[in-house]
């Protein structure tokens, strides 16, 4: 489809994303998921291109302005590589860029967020934890005040890159029960009590370590407090839009995977006598996921429009999630159809998706979860 709203900056930069991507990391995607990781100046390289500075000040390594819909294009094309483990791998920072530039004292931000913005330095989110992921409410790691310190005692898991990361924001309970009284704290690696270790083999995602993070008495300095005390997970809300805006692009990524190998293949592969293409059932499976790639782009690029315009649509931004990941389980079985045989060898693009549409479906916040969401923002 057409960009409704395209510029000639958002044009180059997905042009120049898109080539990336086919150069740099297409031809090794499937080799770096097998190996589970990928090279480490890829970070860097990639952070060059400005993927990691949206909304970030130029100081700190950004591009000093942001563009929702530069976002979804580099999604959208990171998605298509081959690997989303690939992607993953690069993009776990993300979520952890902007808390830190927002809330963090100054001291932290000149010491640590140039090398994370600029792929030197890797860093997480320290949200879900063994016992629940998306009912924050009841989040129990802690951390209490001891003098000029905060001690931490708990532990967070599916932190993506948390093996390789030097710095986290972890959310701890620091009052009552409830939304208000979660605090969000800067952790470094080498913090006294802080361990980790990788989480068991994955279905998919596998050039991407996860990690499981345990805090035992672990001891920060005060002034790693980030924000007011209490009020974490207000401050962080909107960290939590972007990501799931991000993952409803890497859906539409994903979707057009499918679309691109489905119609390759069955202009090529032959059947009765004929192209598999020429078979009205094969055409009919290409339209119905051409058109639920359409309805999923369009969706998203009104949903970037009114961000542009200052506004956070949460009830739309949800929706477009459910929407999204429930669109790209069609497209992956019907692609697995098609491909008969071929998609389900390892290598196949086609095979890499069916193994990770669940992981775009429950990260970031279940469907589940984003129903009830949009409705309560729908004022119901």
């Amino acid at each position: 489809m057409k960009h409704a709203f395209d510029t000639p900056e958002r044009k180059a930069f997905r042009e120049t994303i898109e080539a990336f991507v086919a150069k740099e990391i297409a031809p090794h995607a499937f080799e770096w998921d097998e190996a589970g990781q990928v090279p480490w100046e890829l970070h860097s390289k990639i952070a060059a291109l400005g993927v990691f500075g949206f909304g970030i000040d130029q100081e700190y390594g950004g591009l000093g302005f942001d563009d929702p819909f530069m976002r979804v294009d580099y999604a959208v094309a990171m998605s298509m590589c081959g690997a989303g483990g690939v992607s993953a791998a690069l993009g776990g920072r993300s979520i952890a860029i902007d808390p830190i530039q927002k809330l963090a004292s100054d001291n932290i931000k000149a010491r640590c967020l140039k090398d994370i913005v600029e792929g030197r330095k890797g860093a997480g989110l320290g949200i879900t934890e063994p016992s629940g992921g998306s009912d924050v409410a009841r989040l129990k790691t802690t951390a209490k005040r001891d003098g000029g310190e905060w001690v931490l005692n708990g532990s967070k898991t599916f932190i993506t890159g948390g093996m390789e990361a030097d710095y986290f924001v972890i959310a701890a309970r620091t009052g009552p029960p409830g939304l208000m009284g979660i605090s969000l704290f800067f952790v470094e690696k080498d913090a006294p009590g802080f361990t980790r270790t990788p989480l068991p083999k994955k279905m998919g995602w596998w050039a991407s370590n996860q990690a499981t993070l345990f805090f035992d008495d672990c001891r920060i300095p005060a002034e790693n407090l980030m924000g007011q005390q209490d009020y974490g997970f207000i401050q962080v809300m909107n960290n939590f839009n972007y990501e799931r805006l991000g993952l409803s692009a890497c859906a539409l990524g994903m979707m057009k995977v499918c679309l691109e190998d489905s119609i390759e293949w069955a202009q090529q592969r032959e059947t009765f006598g004929k192209p598999l293409i020429k078979h009205q059932i094969i055409r009919h499976k290409i339209a119905e996921m051409s058109a639920r790639i359409d309805v999923v782009e369009s969706y998203l690029q009104n949903i970037c429009w009114r961000i542009d315009q200052g506004k956070i649509p949460v009830a739309e931004i949800c929706k477009s999630k459910f929407f999204a990941t429930k669109a790209l389980e069609f497209c992956a079985s019907e692609a697995m159809q098609i491909l008969g045989g071929a998609g389900y060898l390892r290598g196949s693009r086609v095979e890499n998706v069916y193994r990770e549409v669940k992981v775009i479906a429950i990260g970031g916040g279940s469907e589940e979860i984003m129903r009830d969401l949009a409705v309560r923002q729908m004022g119901l």
